[in-house]
């Protein structure tokens, strides 16, 4: 039975068309699995850059801020590749969710790339650890050092005391002060701490100036230890200051908090509509 021309010619066409559906299906399959890899790989960015905000060592954060910039490309490279499929597949509507979704993405991009350098620098934390360790140790040494100063005789016992007493209390009131400074965000309430701050440092250098006409020579090397403390536990609480009012951790966690959260809700709607208008297209049973 010999086949005729047309017969060929059909043959040929099913067979092409046959191709055709062959390779629209499979691109369909790399735009769903792009999709869905675009989808995770946001995710991962956005969980990566709030642990690296949350991170309480500068190890931690910089791996985090890492991971965060890797998921990033990953996930710009995903977008990059899935834009030609879906034109060459004349898919309109989801090229459109893809643009809109490119759109949030850069600028979600932009304002991550800030909080993560500021997360990084950790400087609260870098106050907060001067503030437990240094600080703490040179107000010790002040303390131990006016406690062992005598008064001149019995009569100026209380006095010594008194001006110990007021001197120390000073010193303590700078540390207790030095926690809610880290933790502030607001520049005027810093500046009012530090004014308290420097009250209290006239008054405890006043007391020690005091206590040199009521102790006896003997006890002068220990006001000059207790004065050399004080003025090192001021140096400390200087740069505790200079850290604190950079305040990267408490600008980088604010920034999360109040805009990079409504940022990554509208990328994740745009993601997961361009995920349900691909699985309405070809075998719908596929999942990614």
């Amino acid at each position: 039975m010999k086949t005729g021309p047309l017969v060929i010619l059909v043959s040929a066409a099913l067979s092409a068309a046959g191709c055709d559906v062959n390779k629209a299906l499979e691109q369909l399959s790399q735009a769903r699995h792009l999709a869905a890899d675009l989808h995770v790989q946001f995710t991962k960015a956005a969980d990566a850059s709030n642990r690296a905000v949350m991170a309480d060592t500068d190890e931690a954060s910089m791996s985090f801020a890492l991971e965060a910039r890797q998921a990033k490309e990953a996930a710009q490279k995903d977008s990059a590749a899935l834009k030609p499929l879906l034109q060459t597949l004349g898919y309109s509507d989801e090229t459109r969710l893809l643009e809109e979704f490119d759109q949030r993405f850069a600028t979600y991009r932009t304002l991550d790339g800030t909080i993560l350098e500021l997360a990084v620098e950790n400087t609260n934390l870098k106050a907060q650890r001067l503030s437990y360790g240094p600080a703490q140790q040179e107000a010790d040494a002040f303390r131990d050092a006016l406690d062992s100063v005598a008064p001149a005789d019995a009569a100026q016992a209380w006095r010594v005391k008194a001006h110990v007493a007021a001197a120390v209390a000073s010193v303590r009131e700078i540390q207790a002060l030095q926690a809610p400074h880290i933790a502030d965000f607001d520049d005027a309430a810093m500046t009012r701490i530090e004014q308290r701050m420097a009250t209290a440092e006239a008054a405890a250098r006043g007391a020690i100036e005091s206590l040199r006409s009521v102790v006896p020579p003997g006890s002068r090397a220990k006001i000059a230890d207790a004065t050399a403390a004080l003025d090192r536990f001021m140096g400390v609480n200087a740069q505790i200051m200079a850290l604190s009012r950079r305040n990267t951790n408490v600008r980088s966690l604010v920034l999360s908090l109040n805009q990079k959260a409504p940022l990554v809700t509208t990328c994740e709607v745009s993601l997961r509509a361009l995920r349900d208008s691909l699985a309405k297209h070809g075998y719908t049973s596929s999942r990614y």
